[in-house]
């Protein structure tokens, strides 16, 4: 397998030209500001609730500081720029000092990984370096690092030299350490990325103790360590941290608020202190969730990708033991949304420093070449809202007509019959009527994975190889075998489970209600469903549609015999479970990964942008 890694990473220069033939598409720079969405918005439905403590909470931003740039629906919902945001937390940061309550700012981590933006930089860069530059000009009070921190230890590197400090003990890493050189020899220690803890005095003077949490992550990049959070909360340093009760808890973290290790916290914490107010904010798992541990405690998922604001407020005036009044609201990122929170028209909303963030942003996607143009797209395609196969699914678009139009490009095997085959996951995101530019791509599928193959594979063998991957016929899809694949995924940062889960949930519930016509006028987006009372959604949507689909996709059969031999193509990334899958349906040959070739020097995150530039002008 290193002998095909080593041909992969000589041709991968040959694949980047590929990509980005210059002299045959004109590049398109230009990227205005739309200083009001194109398409009509549905306006919140009421005034936010404020208390005596109030909480705007981002998490799992992904690098989305632009916006969501197309205009199908939902799109449009989450048009709003970071430049948008920055000016709305000014215009409530006023209307808390007039209100005479405090307002606190906080994120909880996954500032990397996801659009053009953050993964676009050239070659010696760091992903999401200049993109945190941004995150920087934000008055956060508090942050708390994620587990797209970690998967490159150079990430993770930049985030404990350039941006941690910046934030001056408020970018908490409670459970998470990199291995740096100390300033003697090659001796290394290793340290907290951020703070373990901080304890500071809001504006109207109530003391704060915040931890900063991570799940129990174990896709890290070596010379990086995430404790268990149960082996966190026996520290002795945890122990330090809660043991003075301040006015409330707030607890940040990379970490869901409901099947996670909340409690965990939550827990150890109430052992000490009874009745202390606790606010927890959660991420990871892409969704918006409340629930509540106990009637003086509230814990808040704020969605993804700049979609979604999470807005908590709490009063704290009543006693030491009743109840707490608490608040939740999830907010879509538009302009239309933050003008009518801050009591603003589109001629008075903007801030001279959010109008400087957005043209930052401009000149960085400028600089990244984002607008370079590969095609136009027909229509839309999607990862969940169209069936798998369909002509709508951006699967079928992927495995039925880019991968095999893209790996045909110069290939000297292309007149011997194949199949291809790769993980869903290989994609990211939607594909959306309108330009296919290079931020379009780099969204949808981002990861520089190389193409492998097996010759001389009897096609009846190898048609074999997606059912078993996929465990087709199984009577339990819930076997111990799959939980346990789930839970190790899970582990390691997939969260396409729980989210999937999430929008099939909701889907189910419009289907259910289908013969209720109030929703009939509304546009797509998130209706959701937590443990918190009252509705927790800004503004009213009919829910999206979902249709599940197999962890493994193939491109068509060839039209040949079954004993036609034929190239069995997959991703690299995929390779130890195809070995597994093809040994185990065929007893003739014993197949390793020294029976694995490099197919192409093109590699999986320019398969789109050269389809696109073959069939989409």
């Amino acid at each position: 397998m290193q002998r095909a890694f080593a041909i992969l990473s000589a041709l991968a220069a040959a694949a980047a030209v590929l990509a980005c033939p210059g002299d045959e598409h004109d590049h398109v720079h230009q990227h205005g500001k739309r200083e009001y969405p194109q398409v009509p918005l549905t306006a919140p439905t009421r005034p936010l609730e404020w208390s005596d403590v109030n909480v705007i909470h981002t998490t799992d931003s992904h690098g989305w500081l632009l916006g969501h740039q197309h205009l199908s629906f939902p799109e449009p919902n989450y048009s709003g720029d970071f430049g948008d945001f920055a000016s709305f937390v000014t215009r409530m940061k006023a209307i808390a000092k007039e209100k005479d309550v405090d307002l606190l700012l906080i994120d909880t981590g996954d500032l990397h990984d996801g659009t053009g933006l953050s993964d676009g930089f050239p070659a010696g860069q760091v992903d999401g370096h200049e993109t945190n530059k941004f995150i920087m000009d934000l008055p956060y009070d508090v942050l708390a690092i994620g587990n797209h921190e970690l998967y490159d230890y150079a990430n993770t590197y930049d985030m404990y030299t350039n941006f941690a400090p910046y934030w001056n003990g408020r970018y908490l890493s409670s459970n998470v350490n990199i291995t740096v050189y100390t300033g003697s020899g090659n001796e290394t220690t290793s340290v907290p990325v951020g703070e373990r803890f901080v304890k500071f005095k809001t504006g109207k003077g109530r003391s704060v103790t915040s931890l900063g949490v991570l799940y129990d992550f174990t896709g890290n990049d070596v010379n990086t360590t995430v404790q268990t959070v149960a082996k966190m909360v026996k520290e002795d340093w945890f122990t330090e941290a809660i043991k003075d009760e301040p006015d409330f808890f707030l607890l940040l973290g990379h970490m869901p608020v409901r099947y996670d290790n909340w409690p965990t916290v939550y827990k150890a914490i109430r052992k000490v202190h009874k009745n202390t107010p606790i606010l927890i904010f959660g991420g990871h798992t892409h969704i918006r969730d409340c629930t509540q541990l106990d009637g003086r405690s509230m814990s808040l998922e704020s969605g993804r990708y700049m979609e979604t604001v999470g807005w908590m407020s709490a009063n704290l005036s009543g006693s030491d033991t009743e109840n707490i009044t608490f608040t939740r609201r999830y907010l879509d990122a538009n302009r239309v949304t933050y003008e009518y929170h801050a009591n603003k028209s589109n001629s008075t909303f903007d801030t001279t420093a959010g109008k400087n963030i957005t043209a930052g942003l401009q000149k960085l996607w400028n600089t990244y070449d984002l607008s370079f143009l590969y095609g136009t797209a027909p229509q839309d395609y999607t990862l969940s809202r169209d069936p798998y196969p369909s002509n709508g699914s951006v699967l079928s678009l992927l495995v039925s007509e880019a991968l095999p139009y893209a790996l045909s490009i110069n290939n000297t095997r292309v007149k011997i019959p194949n199949i291809i085959l790769t993980n869903s996951g290989e994609l990211r995101y939607d594909i959306f009527a309108g330009t296919f530019n290079e931020n379009d791509q780099l969204t949808a599928l981002p990861f520089a994975d190389a193409f492998l193959y097996i010759p001389n594979i009897t096609l009846s063998v190898a048609e074999q190889v997606l059912p078993g991957l996929n465990k087709d016929g199984e009577n339990d899809r819930r076997s111990l075998d799959l939980l346990e694949r789930e839970a190790e995924r899970y582990a390691r940062g997939d969260v396409s489970v729980r989210y999937n889960a999430w929008l099939e949930e909701m889907s189910a519930r419009r289907i259910r209600s289908r013969a209720d016509s109030d929703d009939a006028n509304l546009t797509l987006g998130y209706v959701t469903s937590d443990q918190c009372p009252g509705d927790g959604d800004d503004t009213p949507h009919t829910a999206l549609p979902y249709h599940s689909s197999p962890d493994y996709i193939s491109s068509d059969s060839p039209s040949v015999s079954n004993d036609t031999l034929i190239d069995f193509v997959f991703i690299n990334f995929i390779e130890d479970d195809v070995l597994e899958i093809l040994n185990s349906v065929q007893s003739d040959t014993k197949y390793t990964d020294s029976d694995v070739l490099s197919y192409s020097p093109i590699l999986a995150s320019a398969v789109l942008g050269l389809y696109a530039q073959g069939n989409w002008n």
